[in-house]
């Protein structure tokens, strides 16, 4: 019995850490108007908790099935908790080429995800800024419900 409750004890210890650097994080910007407009900047403020681990940075879309692009064209500058810039510019595919969501939907809602840093580590806590801008070339963007980000720690 004494054997038992030690085994039990150490799969829930261990099963406790697992979920403990298993958390992602996830930062979801709604538009109220289900639109964006091209010069309308997002900011995410995302904590970083844990150092030195690889972690992979997703960007996600929500749209309806009246989004009338076939892509989303956005703009990332992003500043590390050490104080790096990286600055990069992103095709997000919402349609693909022969019909149909890059994504899934759910009745008349999609959602799309896609990585936008993999392997990424950062040397200090603190917290990762986000400023990200629609670069779609309409003033804009409808039918677009939301955008968001996801960190996962651990990729």
């Amino acid at each position: 019995m004494k054997k038992i409750i030690v085994f039990s004890g150490i799969i829930f210890f261990l099963t406790a850490c697992w979920h403990h650097n298993k958390k992602e994080v996830i930062f979801y910007h709604k538009f109220e108007k289900k639109s964006w407009y091209r010069y309308d900047h997002l900011t995410f403020n995302i904590p970083i908790l844990e150092v030195n681990i690889p972690y992979t940075l997703y960007f996600f879309a929500k749209h309806g099935k009246n989004y009338e692009f076939d892509n989303l064209d956005f703009g990332i500058v992003m500043n590390t908790p050490s104080g790096e810039e990286r600055i990069n510019q992103y095709n997000f595919v919402i349609r693909k080429k022969f019909g149909g969501y890059a994504g899934t939907c759910v009745q008349d809602t999609c959602e799309a995800i896609i990585p936008i840093k993999r392997g990424i580590f950062f040397s200090q806590k603190g917290i990762l800024k986000l400023d990200i801008e629609n670069l779609v070339p309409r003033l804009e963007v409808k039918d677009l419900f939301g955008v968001g980000i996801k960190l996962v720690p651990g990729n």
